[in-house]
């Protein structure tokens, strides 16, 4: 996470709230829209598809430009998930219903919020189509549609979710099985994966690894686990600095690291997790387990697959430095859905906000953008209940970091950041446009030691 940025997430957060607590669902029928399920008019000068982070950020600086009543968001959910804290749902260190709010509450006042879903995209007549063959035209499009989870490209799930040793912090609908799995478990393997695929929070994968360390520790169960982070990748963490000091850490608890092993297969009835290896492809390896923790595969929403704004891989295709589209002029991206080339994370989304922010405004006045983007990036590595590495980087995986310290080392006071700082700087100034990232107080940082 950014020290005083957002971490981790997502910028689209829409899963269902089927395994909510009673009191997040009440929440969630609760809203101050109450916008119908159709457009209220058919034309928009800015419309933004998606309301997670990047959605909801850049309509309120929206309406600021361009005055209440000229801006709609497209968004089906009902309810807005702070997708960050699910880590410390997963790992018993916060509750559920922490991270939700009514959709209607975050977003914007004077925004209209479309609850509808886009089904197509057609950029060269400046228009959108909804639901029920309902057509919204444009000036200016955002599109911040996240990305999508795919646990049903993994055999045997989702239905393997049913198997109480079976959690994933990435989904509403499993991230308390998470906390279950790990309070219930007993003995042998405790697998935790990272899939062949891009994902939003590269390190999330192996917090919820170490938060589980911390806690068998805890009850006494260490000695009976043998922890194993199954990873499709060849590196631990893509930044050397921070990969060095995660390397430590597992040496230090006794972790076991296999790499280029990609989850293919969960037979949930037999306990047994199927992994490829991605150096001998088609060669397979098969180990029982007393947990698992699955961070499923995932892509772009398949409204942008193959549509006229996005690349061959589905990804919305966005100028790197200005996040202006590379053919359309006045269609514009941020968050995950992006095919930009860095981590994809709130803290992303984050400083990507004060560049588009200025990129739009510059675009309206019939300018050339100027603000760079240069691929900031954070994640906060909880390494404990109490201690986390906090992450920050650019494009080239060079760190970035705010703070004028050794982010590398494990830090109690960045543990606080992460668990109550950064949700209060989301819901009050990320959401509300006012946040774009930490750059200015890194300045003000290290001008005060000079």
């Amino acid at each position: 996470m950014s020290a005083i940025g957002v971490v981790s997430s997502c910028s689209c957060l829409r899963p269902g709230v089927w395994l909510l607590k009673p009191g997040v669902q009440t929440m969630s029928s609760f809203g101050l829209h109450t916008a119908a399920r159709r457009a209220a008019k058919d034309y928009y000068e800015v419309l933004v598809l998606g309301g997670g982070a990047g959605g909801i950020a850049m309509s309120a600086r929206m309406k600021r430009k361009v005055g209440a009543g000229n801006v709609a968001v497209v968004e089906p959910s009902k309810t807005h998930y702070y997708q960050p804290l699910w880590t410390l749902v997963g790992g018993g260190a916060k509750q559920l219903a922490a991270s939700a709010r009514p959709t209607g509450s975050v977003m914007p006042e004077g925004v209209e919020w479309i609850k509808s879903r886009v089904t197509a995209l057609d950029p060269d007549k400046n228009c959108v189509w909804l639901e029920n063959d309902i057509k919204v035209s444009y000036k200016y499009l955002i599109i911040a549609l996240g990305i999508s989870l795919h646990y049903e490209k993994i055999k045997g799930l989702p239905e393997g979710f049913n198997d109480p040793k079976i959690g994933s912090n990435y989904s509403v609908h499993t991230v308390e099985k998470t906390w279950k799995a790990i309070q219930d478990f007993k003995e042998g393997n405790a697998i935790f994966t990272f899939p062949n695929t891009p994902v939003k929070c590269a390190g999330a994968p192996q917090k919820i690894m170490y938060l589980s360390d911390a806690y068998w520790r805890k009850t006494g169960k260490r000695s009976k686990a043998n922890i194993m982070f199954n990873t499709s990748l060849g590196v631990i963490f893509g930044v050397k600095k921070y990969a060095d000091a995660l390397l430590e850490v597992i040496k230090e608890r006794n972790i076991a690291v296999n790499y280029k092993r990609n989850l293919v297969e969960v037979r949930a009835d037999k306990q047994e997790a199927v992994f490829e290896n991605l150096d001998k492809p088609g060669e397979t390896e098969v180990h029982q387990y007393g947990m698992l923790h699955v961070t499923p595969p995932m892509g772009p929403p398949a409204v942008l697959i193959n549509s006229p704004v996005s690349d061959e891989a589905g990804w919305l295709d966005v100028d790197k430095e200005t996040l202006q589209h590379k053919k359309y002029p006045n269609v514009f991206g941020i968050g995950d859905c992006t095919n930009l080339p860095t981590s994809k994370t709130a803290a992303a989304v984050a400083a990507q906000s004060g560049v588009l922010d200025k990129t739009i405004s510059l675009v309206m006045k019939n300018q050339l953008p100027a603000k760079k983007y240069d691929g900031y990036t954070s994640c906060p590595l909880v390494t404990s209940y109490n201690k986390v590495i906090l992450a920050e980087f650019d494009y080239n995986a060079q760190p970035l970091e705010t703070f004028p310290i050794d982010q590398s080392k494990e830090r109690v006071t960045m543990y606080h950041m992460k668990a109550d700082m950064m949700p209060f700087l989301y819901w009050n100034a990320l959401l509300k446009g006012y946040w774009g990232g930490p750059a200015p107080f890194r300045k003000l940082m290290h001008l005060g030691l000079k």
